[in-house]
């Protein structure tokens, strides 16, 4: 589930906005084949869930600036009255509660992801990639988390290697995304990695992706899909029925992603790599014989 794509100029953006256009970008490539194919109750909990972190992304990459902070109080105030009484008033949060109640999904993933967010707002730049690690607690090891809480999975013996996984498709993303991650005045690429390949601000910037950030690109990827091998056979292993389909689809998708990364030899910003369909079907398949 890709994290940041653009559905509105930010002059016209209105949560109204997003709202309806989740349909639609939900219908397209964020929603991989093997969701699709789970039981209604499943997917209108997980496209639930979508809507909450598509809605507090987006307000926190595509809302006017100086908005950003207010909007993500709101959502923080809906959290409040799901978690307490009273209803939600975004129609992202009032959909969101139903789901929260009937898998008795906890509060804190849904926290840690607002305050991701509300960290893009102050932090644009990561020194190291422990640091950058940090961050993904917050940005991506909840996805994962309130997944398994939606198929009732969320043992503690799997929660580590969900975070792994889930850290590796963060980190698989912001490979993909340098270019529009910068235009957005923000690296996540680790400066002491861009230091010794001897990288500037400036390369990410240029129309093709010099051969010194190709070897960072390379880099990450590599912990990475370290991250992911280490994550996924556990993960899949340890789960069964339509959540294991299901999480196969998104280990899956982060392999194939890794796979164009590779053949497209890094170049990010000439040409952003995405997986072919047909590549994303084979990983799913092996994905569940592994398991």
């Amino acid at each position: 589930m890709t994290r940041r794509e653009n559905i509105a100029p930010a002059s016209t953006w209105s949560i109204e906005g997003n709202r309806r256009a989740l349909g639609e970008l939900a219908s397209r490539e964020n929603f991989p084949v093997a969701t699709r194919l789970l039981p209604a109750r499943h997917r209108a909990d997980l496209r639930a869930v979508y809507g909450f972190a598509r809605l507090v992304d987006d307000i926190g990459d595509e809302a006017p600036q100086e908005e950003r902070a207010g909007l993500l109080d709101l959502v923080d105030g809906d959290l409040d009255r799901i978690y307490g009484t009273g209803t939600p008033r975004l129609p992202q949060l009032r959909r969101l509660a139903a789901t929260v109640a009937a898998r008795s999904i906890p509060e804190t993933p849904f926290r840690r992801l607002v305050q991701a967010n509300r960290q893009d707002q102050e932090v644009h730049r990561y020194g190291t990639f422990g640091e950058l690690l940090e961050y993904c607690t917050l940005s991506a090891d909840p996805v994962g988390r309130i997944v398994l809480h939606v198929f009732g999975a969320a043992k503690p013996g799997l929660l580590e290697s969900s975070d792994r996984v889930c850290t590796a498709l963060q980190i698989i993303e912001h490979c993909q995304d340098v270019g529009e991650d910068h235009r957005r005045g923000r690296i996540y690429l680790p400066a002491d990695d861009l230091r010794r390949f001897d990288c500037t601000e400036d390369d990410l910037a240029r129309p093709v992706t010099p051969t010194r950030l190709r070897g960072v690109l390379a880099l990450e990827a590599g912990r990475a899909r370290e991250l992911l091998d280490r994550g996924a056979e556990p993960l899949i292993s340890g789960l069964s029925g339509w959540a294991r389909l299901a999480v196969a689809g998104y280990v899956a998708g982060g392999r194939a992603a890794l796979a164009a990364l590779a053949r497209g030899r890094y170049d990010v910003l000439a040409h952003p790599p995405r997986p072919h369909r047909a590549r994303l079907l084979a990983g799913w398949a092996r994905a569940l014989g592994r398991g």
